[in-house]
């Protein structure tokens, strides 16, 4: 069931947990204090699912993980920029 790739659209299964919470995270990283949750957990999924393609049953959602790392990249800058002016100014 988790190689279907029409039940991997509907549904994740055959997925890292990593990459699912590094795209939910990246969503909700334009509130700036997802960001770097959204980067970490980004890096993980992506060593996570490297690491399951020698197993059996590989997962999948690198377009998840790259999306937590884009998306937590740029919020993390923009937290930074902030709290730099908030404590400088």
């Amino acid at each position: 069931m988790g190689q279907d790739a029409g039940i991997r659209l509907l549904l994740p299964v055959g997925r890292s947990v990593w990459a699912i919470a590094a795209g939910y995270l990246a969503l909700f990283s334009v509130l700036l204090v997802f960001a770097p949750p959204a980067l970490i957990c980004g890096v993980v999924a992506i060593s996570d699912i490297r690491k399951s393609k020698l197993g059996p049953n590989p997962k999948h959602g690198m377009g998840r993980a790259i999306f937590g790392i884009v998306m937590g990249s740029l919020g993390t800058i923009g937290l930074l920029f902030v709290l730099y002016n908030w404590f400088i100014a």
